[in-house]
């Protein structure tokens, strides 16, 4: 069990004493994900373990025996492959042949010349701090066609649906403050992004495989998460609300109402949201984090933390939590403090405190008495800037 022995947690203990009550656990609707994307080895066990625990898995092109292990294990879940929408690998080629199966749509030996991005020298754009990710015109039509034509002959009747990484924003994301010629502005990049996505729609719907983005940093682009979404079966966000132990995302005009509204928008859609909070698994961060994830979920959001950047091997922590019965929702999250929402369960309370990180704590009482993560009977909490918490009645 981890230790409680700091100062934030004073929040969650009210004045009730501490009485070793359990408070009832159930079949949660709690959804979870799991990207293994760095192809490490996986035991019979774990299939056995985390088909039935996850909602959704994502695995590369090659990992079909894998993707067919864990459906046997539990037909409901959802298996996504691997594909870059953005890049070409040339470490996926050697001796002018493209591998079998590729990370992303098109093969770096096979793609046309006209499809690679340059700058305005003419030079191809190779993604920083990724040897051998080479850029591509998503706004080319031959280019699209032939990424979603690829994607869903390798991978139709395999997997239920495409990860599409790298659904980009910004014009010089992995090259700083250098912008492809074709696209000088993040505008001009977008609607390159969402020509691709909207051409090539049909295609995988078609074929009956659903598609998910990779969409990080949309929250910093008005109106970018549903312009995408439009095109897609859902969306995922790769840095959500905790960037770290101690960078968590408060409210502003960026913030944190941006990343809850992607579920919120997703929800009301019928559409899939995964979610990848950041952190080592201390406490604050995970609860604010799931706490927030609560207030807006519905049937499709899943969660998954993460706590090494890019470590895609191992599945992430599954919490106690995660296996809680909290009952339907009996209203959607509402405002009950300035940054502060709530939203009631029928067998608990979700509440979560937006404003920054170190301000003042903000004192809510409840109707009756409920019971915190750490079991204990409390009337009130009081809950500082960048924090969340769970209460459960005894129901």
């Amino acid at each position: 069990m981890r230790s409680i022995g700091y100062s934030i947690l004073a929040f969650l203990l009210g004045t009730a004493p501490v009485v070793p009550v359990q408070a009832p656990e159930g079949e949660s609707d709690v959804k979870s994900y799991w990207l293994h994307m760095n192809s490490t080895t996986i035991s019979e066990e774990m299939i056995e373990i985390e088909a039935n625990r996850r909602s959704y898995v994502v695995l590369n092109a090659w990992e079909t025996d894998l993707a067919a292990k864990l459906k046997k294990a539990n037909p409901e879940i959802q298996t996504f492959v691997y594909k870059d929408l953005s890049s070409t690998r040339s470490y996926a080629c050697s001796g002018g042949r493209d591998d079998a199966d590729l990370p992303t749509g098109v093969g770096y030996c096979a793609a046309d010349p006209s499809w690679f991005l340059v700058d305005s020298g003419g030079k191809r754009f190779e993604y920083d701090g990724y040897e051998g990710h080479w850029q591509m015109d998503v706004g080319n039509t031959g280019y699209q066609n032939a990424w979603a034509d690829n994607v869903v002959a390798s991978s139709a009747k395999v997997f239920d649906g495409v990860f599409m990484d790298n659904a980009l924003f910004a014009c010089d994301t992995y090259h700083d403050g250098v912008c492809p010629a074709a696209y000088p502005t993040d505008e001009s990049m977008r609607e390159a992004y969402r020509s691709m996505l909207a051409n090539t729609r049909q295609k995988f719907v078609d074929a009956g495989l659903k598609t998910v983005a990779n969409m990080s940093n949309a929250r910093l682009h008005d109106g970018a998460w549903d312009s995408y979404v439009e095109h897609l079966d859902g969306g995922f966000d790769e840095w959500w609300l905790t960037f770290g132990d101690k960078d968590l995302l408060s409210e502003y005009s960026q913030g944190w109402s941006r990343q809850i509204a992607q579920i919120t928008a997703n929800e009301a859609k019928g559409k899939i949201t995964w979610v990848q909070p950041h952190h080592s698994g201390a406490e604050q961060p995970f609860r604010y984090a799931f706490a927030s994830y609560l207030l807006a979920k519905g049937e499709h959001a899943a969660i998954s933390e993460i706590e090494e950047t890019d470590r895609y091997d191992d599945p992430s922590q599954w919490r106690t939590e995660y296996d809680w019965d909290l009952g339907a929702p009996l209203d959607e999250h509402h405002e009950v403090a300035a940054n502060v929402h709530q939203r009631d369960f029928e067998c608990g309370t979700v509440l979560v405190n937006a404003n920054k990180t170190g301000s003042a704590p903000v004192t809510l009482r409840l109707a009756e008495t409920q019971f915190n993560e750490h079991n204990a009977p409390v009337t009130f909490v009081a809950l500082p800037g960048t924090t969340g918490t769970v209460l459960r009645k005894a129901c």
